[in-house]
């Protein structure tokens, strides 16, 4: 049997040593595994963790017939003190997390199995509970080895630091069986790493604010062999998919290294928060991974365009257009979009002092952004290997709804992003007006 954790392991038993600085870990995962099958070792890896507790399983209807009656089945064969909860209308919510407490509120622990719902869900509400507990996914995402729980609150999505997972197990022959959009999507999610991290240093090398370089040296030991490899995973094989689930479990593992989501989500994850927030009947019932990918296409593509320019963008006050934010999001939101945007927000002094900053430095930025940006072909290529959806059209999104999504999306959060620098200097509307949609 294949274990392709690698690294994973090391990360685990904290012998893994940072290139350069010597530096070791602690994960705060106990058990990380990845093997082509983990069929008949669910109880043997519960057992290790969890020995002696009450155990809730947390499936929804789709992953309890792909993975959650089994491990349910073989946890009570195996004399554990287990039950079992099929959630029939998963939702990442607060008001989900509320019905996953009450289901279950006389276990020790709790097994989710699934994706990012049920796993984010479960998460907040062991966090909330003071329980630990430990996913089984059923499909290669970066979600279960983060510190973090993205949850839905009155239709405004915050990612929470919370405490994660004490155990995180993939079985490749489970997966290989989930949707091939889910396959694709997982490839789009890390794949960002590319955008994410020009975001992260360009606010890094502008403001000074804290950047780790930690999570993307773990990254590269199998990025360039994923986008290699892209076409090979939707054919089910082993290895590549051990290899895309590998880097999503070092990209969740990006919060633990650096107290933020900042390494794996920028500008690319705002415009698909922008997409679950706002779209309402629009929503084309896409998940997180697509719509992180056809953010991670335009992203990339303004990206590209921008640092390809030789002089440097002229910067002015940051201009919050709050009456059109009131009109609509509603005041509340609004209220919200606005104090997010204050915090990163540029005043004509701030401004000055960036446009002589940037007139001294632009071509050292540029040079050290540029090494760590993929070109925008390659992005598109790969993905276009891996069956990720590339545009709005492709993922049956409102065209005008999702260059809205590109215009707003820079007002969500206080992370600042190319988005930011291109619309607080020349604009985002000639972007816009000219991406592919």
């Amino acid at each position: 049997m294949t274990d392709y954790s690698g690294v994973l392991s090391e990360l685990v038993d904290g012998s893994w040593e940072e290139p350069g600085t010597g530096k070791h870990y602690d994960i705060g995962i106990k058990s990380l595994v990845i093997r082509d099958s983990l069929d008949g070792d669910e109880a043997a890896l519960i057992a290790n963790l969890h020995h002696g507790k009450r155990i809730s399983v947390v499936s929804d209807p789709f992953t309890h017939s792909a993975l959650g009656s089994r491990i349910y089945k073989t946890l009570k064969a195996d004399g554990q003190q287990v039950s079992e909860y099929v959630w029939q209308t998963p939702q990442c919510s607060d008001t989900g997390v509320d019905q996953i407490r009450k289901a279950t509120p006389d276990c020790d622990v709790r097994i989710a199995v699934g994706s990012g719902t049920v796993n984010d869900t479960v998460k907040y509400a062991c966090f909330l509970d003071n329980k630990p507990y430990s996913v089984f996914a059923t499909s290669p995402m970066n979600a279960f080895t983060t510190a973090t729980a993205s949850v839905s609150f009155d239709g405004f999505k915050k990612s929470i630091t919370c405490r994660g997972a004490e155990g995180v197990f993939f079985d490749l022959s489970v997966l290989a069986k989930c949707p091939p959009s889910l396959i694709s999507a997982a490839f789009a999610d890390v794949i960002c790493r590319t955008t994410a991290q020009v975001d992260w240093l360009l606010s890094h090398l502008l403001f000074n604010t804290p950047y780790s370089e930690t999570p993307y040296t773990l990254l590269a030991y199998d990025e360039a062999s994923m986008i290699d490899n892209a076409s090979r995973m939707l054919g089910g094989d082993i290895d590549a998919l051990g290899m895309l689930t590998r880097i999503s479990a070092i990209m969740g593992l990006g919060t633990r290294f650096t107290d933020t989501t900042h390494s794996g989500s920028m500008a690319e994850h705002q415009i698909s928060h922008y997409i679950d927030m706002f779209a309402g009947d629009k929503h084309p019932g896409s998940s997180h991974g697509e719509q992180v990918g056809i953010g991670t296409v335009t992203m990339s593509l303004l990206q590209n365009e921008t640092l390809s320019r030789h002089s440097p963008p002229v910067m002015r006050a940051t201009r919050i257009p709050t009456a059109d934010l009131i009109e609509r999001f509603g005041p509340d939101t609004a209220a919200s979009m606005v104090a997010e945007t204050e915090k990163k927000a540029l005043n004509s002094q701030s401004a000055d002092e960036l446009n002589t900053k940037l007139a001294n430095e632009w071509p050292d930025i540029r040079k050290r952004l540029s090494t760590v940006m993929l070109p925008y072909a390659q992005v598109e290529n790969a993905m276009r290997s891996a069956g990720c959806t590339i545009t709005a059209t492709d993922m049956k999104l409102d065209q005008q709804f999702y260059c809205d999504a590109v215009r707003y999306a820079r007002f969500i959060r206080d992370r600042f992003s190319m988005l930011d620098l291109v619309d607080d200097s020349d604009g985002l509307e000639s972007f816009i007006s000219t991406m592919p949609t």
